[in-house]
């Protein structure tokens, strides 16, 4: 038979107290990864992806197919109903009619509106180049392009009133431009920092308080969007919805390039005060991530907006924004 083990009995000493709850080491806390604007960079990944070749060349095939085979369904469609009802199949016919003059406007708006998109790049280069040069005749022919872009707008009459005044008094080119921009510049300035400012409020918001999957995404991606549309209407360069995607798309290319698609702990210290935003929440350190991208992309997209880059005055920074953005938000 084998014997049974016996229980062990250590013996306390009897002058020794035994040890409480109380005593025992607290238990360490799990530190949370940092957060990283996850719902940011995706979108991101999103709107700057480039389809190869063989990428567009399977989207124009399978679009024109797929317009191929509704163009033969649809004339089918109206002559057989011609053949039963000639009213009906005329009235059916004036339908498709309305359809392709509404599909033509919507291209030809979509056209215009990359003309204009092309006609603010065009002035931004050309007073690169001028202030480059310190050409004088250059740059009153571009102050005279200034003033037609924005003399119609009746918010900016008394800005492009202020610059017209000493126009001429100015001798120089960098005095010239710079006098356009100090006049002219802020009133769009500050209405496309409201902009930024609201879309950050937004995905910040969103992020902090919604807890679906890619909820945050959909919503980065929708606010990111219409901000870039709006300031590039600020602007004077009114977009399409294919414009404002191709916009975005090199706004993002422009940030991939820069290195400043993502943001570190020192913007979030900086925003926030200190180690604060190591005691809070996830979710609300997610979301003023995600606000402080969406300053930061908001901020590229008035530099690529902007007809007179940054030289007289002094660019908006990112904590800034963010700061008004959450003050708006708890105020």
């Amino acid at each position: 038979m084998t014997e049974k083990t016996k229980p062990v009995v250590i013996e306390m000493n009897g002058d020794a107290e035994a040890p409480t709850p109380a005593q025992a080491p607290p238990v360490p806390d799990m530190e949370e990864p940092a957060a990283d604007g996850r719902a940011m960079q995706t979108m991101a990944v999103m709107a700057s992806g480039r389809s190869g070749v063989l990428g567009r060349l399977f989207l124009g095939s399978t679009l024109a197919l797929v317009m191929a085979g509704v163009s033969v369904a649809l004339w089918d469609f109206v002559f057989s109903l011609m053949a039963r009802n000639i009213w009906l199949g005329r009235g059916v016919l004036a339908l498709v009619g309305l359809f392709l003059l509404a599909a033509l406007g919507l291209v030809l708006r979509e056209w215009v509106a990359l003309a204009r998109l092309k006609r603010i790049d065009r002035l931004r280069n050309d007073v690169t180049s001028v202030l480059a040069e310190s050409d004088l005749a250059g740059a009153r022919k571009l102050a005279a392009r200034l003033v037609k872009l924005y003399d119609r707008r009746p918010e900016m009459r008394w800005a492009v009133a202020g610059f017209s005044e000493h126009c001429d008094d100015m001798l120089d080119a960098d005095a010239l431009l710079h006098h356009a921009e100090r006049n002219l510049m802020p009133p769009l300035d500050a209405a496309a920092r409201r902009e930024i400012e609201a879309a950050a409020r937004q995905v910040a918001t969103v992020t902090a308080i919604v807890p679906l999957a890619l909820a945050d995404v959909v919503v980065a991606l929708v606010a990111n969007l219409r901000m870039v549309r709006r300031i590039a209407t600020i602007y004077g360069g009114r977009t399409g919805g294919l414009g404002s995607w191709r916009l975005l798309k090199t706004v993002m290319l422009h940030l991939a390039a820069t290195g400043a698609v993502s943001v570190g702990d020192d913007m979030i210290s900086s925003i926030m005060g200190g180690g604060m935003v190591g005691k809070l929440s996830r979710r609300f350190g997610e979301g003023i991530v995600n606000g402080a991208l969406t300053a930061r992309v908001g901020l590229t997209a008035m530099e690529l907006c902007r007809p007179l880059p940054f030289d007289a005055m002094k660019r908006p920074k990112v904590t800034a924004i963010v700061k008004s953005a959450l003050a708006g938000l708890f105020g």
